[in-house]
């Protein structure tokens, strides 16, 4: 499938697989993205998903058209886009194959094989002239694996941007990208703001004109793309409003959450962690400026859903947020302590006074501390 001029694609799409990484859903699939740039000599950037490899050689193989390609070139070792790679070297013996230093550690690590006399080992700022298209590359560190690198094709203004800038589901444009975007950025990237923005300030200067990433579709809205990464790698909120994420047993913390919901002004989006996708939970957490959690507590402990949750946050540096607590407990409440011990190393969150502790369900004073917590939130958001 031609994308420009002399790039085409030959990636493979993947809607075998209910959960991307053993953990993340993807109801609507997951493409596995693979290029290959046709000129005086011919690069190939990046394999496929070892259960489409052959697929993808045939795709391959039909691109082509009788040439040779001249180089591999790997972006991310990680096994959905590397488990080709053995069988795309026996296939196409005289090909050089171009990784960083690490990528190659990590090739003979998983497939027993570093191609000494066929690799180039590259490094930030590297080039490579295929005729008309000049390619430089740019590592990227932790973006989010050690040995990552990206490539900028300087002809054609093309950034092959290995797994940033990717996204759940179809290749189809029209599918929303934001969301799932930054589903997949949170989730598998998030916790390497730092690294993300270090790559940003390199892209910076380079006149971007489409971005191809490992997974999703090619995007050309690079305005957009690069505000939203942007953002996201600041860890400073995207949207004024209140996630309410919750844990209960029996429905009496999910009642509480109902009751306040109706008094908040802004949006507000609730998430049951029992029976919710809760990689949208951490997404939206990271999202929006204010997030609420309420769980029950459960063996002098909270309800193990909120624990999971939590630990997700905390994993992916959750900081610069307000965070409200409500627990939970008929005798013994002890799920508010829990929650603050779990975020108390996030940087910047801004903690209201007080916990809302509810006895089972809503009485007077619970009710009006309810209604406290609720208006120190919206005077927030009045600000």
């Amino acid at each position: 499938m031609p994308i420009i001029n002399d790039l085409y694609y030959v990636g493979v799409f993947d809607r075998r697989d209910t959960l991307f990484e053993a953990q993340y859903p993807v109801p609507d699939g997951i493409s596995y993205n693979s290029y290959v740039l046709m000129d005086d000599r011919v690069a190939v950037f990046d394999t496929v998903d070892g259960a489409y490899t052959e697929e993808w050689l045939g795709r391959l193989h039909d691109i082509l058209q009788g040439r040779t390609p001249d180089y591999l070139i790997v972006s991310h070792m990680e096994p959905d886009h590397s488990a080709g790679i053995a069988a795309f070297a026996a296939r196409y013996p005289k090909a050089m194959i171009f990784a960083s230093h690490k990528a190659f550690q990590i090739m003979r690590s998983y497939y027993g094989d570093a191609y000494e006399t066929r690799q180039r080992v590259i490094v930030d700022g590297d080039t490579l002239t295929l005729g008309r298209h000049e390619l430089t590359f740019y590592s990227a560190p932790m973006v989010h694996w050690p040995e990552v690198t990206v490539t900028y094709d300087r002809t054609d203004g093309t950034l092959f941007s290995a797994d940033a800038f990717g996204r759940f589901g179809p290749l189809d444009d029209t599918y929303p990208w934001d969301d799932e975007a930054a589903r997949y950025y949170f989730g598998i990237v998030g916790k390497f703001g730092s690294q993300v923005t270090a790559l940003l300030k390199k892209l910076a200067k380079l006149p971007i004109a489409r971005i191809c990433p490992l997974h999703g579709p090619t995007l050309t809205d690079i305005p957009h793309a690069l505000a939203r990464y942007t953002l996201w790698a600041s860890y400073r909120p995207e949207k004024r409003g209140t996630v309410i994420a919750y844990a209960s047993v029996y429905g009496h913390t999910a009642a509480v959450v109902n009751e306040l919901r109706a008094m908040l002004k802004d949006e507000v989006v609730t998430y049951d962690l029992v029976t919710c996708d809760m990689t949208k939970a951490v997404a939206d957490a990271f999202r929006y400026d204010t997030l609420i959690v309420a769980a029950a507590t459960y063996n002098m402990d909270v309800f193990p859903p909120m624990r999971t949750f939590l630990h997700h946050l905390k994993a992916r540096e959750f900081q610069q947020r307000t965070v409200g607590f409500i627990e939970n407990g008929t005798w013994a409440p002890m799920a508010a302590t829990v929650m603050r011990r779990l975020l108390e190393k996030c940087d910047a969150l801004d903690l209201p006074s007080e916990n809302v502790t509810v006895r089972g369900t809503l009485d007077t004073l619970s009710r009006e501390k309810l209604r406290a917590l609720a208006a120190e939130i919206n005077e927030r958001h009045d600000k």
